[in-house]
């Protein structure tokens, strides 16, 4: 069977709506049955899908949603929120900042784009919405800003990204500090544009404002500080040398136990259950994904696509600058349309070597990666960020993406940046 053939199967079962995971499985076998002589039976197939799943590394993704999980029942978002808006709420655009600056510690937490869209949605739109901000604008910020929880490390993204291409877990986390800082400043550049031009209500920001000012720093700064440790406690025990990713996964999940429990309170030993059922089920779909995509990825090394992709791509695009562009341009489009962790197990064993024979470094290939299809997350028609803010505010996909093309145009500005800088990413790596 042809290459070309093998996609356009792909691509028709995907089109007639079947799951992605059953697209990958589906696709993955038709070539034995068209052609018998085919290295790949449906017997290797499910083998795959076995061994796809026997890996370390991915034995962190439950764990770090299950802590995610945790973390937004116990009211952590809340934490930190408060923490940022005691500096940055008496400020021209300080709360839509806080807001930014809130999915970008909570990402720390999550490494998930939706789960910090949700957590963070939940809790500061309806003080955005009490303090006169509009409701689409507020609504763009929490969607735009929630794609921040793939960036920031621990990223589950990342995680996936190291399966497919061998390089370190914990130095993709490190890698994504600064890049993820970067974005977060450009959010917020634009949010107080946005607030310069159309005003704010200066009278409720100030009330509101010094409500928070009353407690005093010592108290917002004593109830803040547990959720504040998180993301030092998890990645500090990477980047200590004290444990892996994996395990750094397992430490969020006692941590978030005990900050939950104890400290907030905000959680019970009763609502255990409830949360591991939760995190099954969020995993659950992420992890068959993942293993079907192994089945997929085989295929297609089987089939030389890489070499063939790699070929193809040099013999019409002679430098290092066109290269990316091109990869760039095609996964903003992949972004749109497919979920980030199939696009990556799809695309990252197409696209990696050809970065690596252009002398990309393959971490920063990995964040330029993430970053792309962080946007889509933002973006329709399957900007996930976008529908579970429209759960959150009851408006139509389609106007909140519209809200938030300018955020989008200034996350752009950073991916041009991070893709044209590699020391953005790499010089925490020196």
């Amino acid at each position: 069977m042809s290459v070309g053939i093998f996609i356009i199967i792909f691509l028709c079962i995907v089109l007639a709506s079947f799951p992605i995971a059953s697209a990958f499985l589906l696709s993955s076998i038709v070539p034995n049955l068209v052609t018998p002589t085919f290295p790949f039976n449906i017997q290797l197939a499910f083998r795959a899908i076995v061994s796809g799943m026997n890996s370390f590394p991915i034995l962190a993704i439950p764990l770090f949603i299950l802590g995610g999980a945790i973390m937004a029942r116990g009211g952590v978002s809340e934490a930190l929120f408060r923490f940022f808006a005691y500096f940055m709420g008496d400020k021209r655009a300080g709360y839509p900042c806080a807001v930014i600056a809130t999915c970008l510690f909570y990402g720390a937490i999550s490494g998930s784009g939706p789960a910090t869209t949700a957590a963070v949605g939940s809790m500061t739109l309806p003080i955005l919405l009490s303090l006169n901000y509009d409701k689409k604008f507020s609504a763009a910020v929490v969607g735009v800003s929630g794609a921040l929880g793939i960036i920031i490390p621990p990223s589950i993204p990342f995680i996936i990204y190291s399966t497919v291409t061998n390089v370190s877990t914990g130095d993709l986390f490190i890698a994504g500090i600064l890049p993820g800082i970067l974005i977060g400043i450009c959010l917020m550049a634009y949010a107080y544009y946005y607030c310069i031009k159309n005003g704010e209500d200066r009278d409720k920001l100030i009330d509101n404002y010094n409500m928070i000012r009353k407690q005093g720093f010592l108290k917002v700064f004593i109830h803040s500080l547990p959720a504040l440790l998180c993301p030092v406690v998890v990645l500090g025990s990477i980047y200590g040398g004290i444990a892996s990713p994996t395990e750094a996964a397992a430490v969020s999940v006692f941590y978030s136990l005990i900050v939950s429990l104890f400290i907030y309170k905000n959680v019970t030993i009763k609502d255990l259950p409830m949360l591991i059922v939760e995190g099954i089920r969020n995993t659950a779909p992420i992890l068959f994904i993942i293993a079907c995509a192994v089945t997929f990825s085989r295929v297609i090394t089987i089939m030389n696509v890489p070499s063939l992709v790699q070929k193809t791509v040099m013999a019409s695009l002679t430098s290092k600058a066109e290269i990316l562009v091109m990869i760039n341009v095609v996964l903003l489009f992949v972004g749109m349309l497919m979920d980030t962790l199939p696009a990556i197990m799809i695309f990252g064993p197409i696209f990696y070597p050809l970065a690596s024979a252009v002398g990309v470094d393959l971490l920063h290939f990995g964040i330029i990666m993430v970053v792309n299809l962080a946007i889509g997350q933002a973006t329709p028609p399957m900007g996930i960020n976008l529908f579970v803010t429209s759960s959150l505010t009851g408006i139509p996909v389609i106007v909140i993406a519209k809200k938030a093309v300018p955020f989008l145009c200034w996350f752009l500005i950073a991916l041009i940046l991070i893709t044209l800088i590699p020391q953005i990413s790499l010089i925490l790596l020196k």
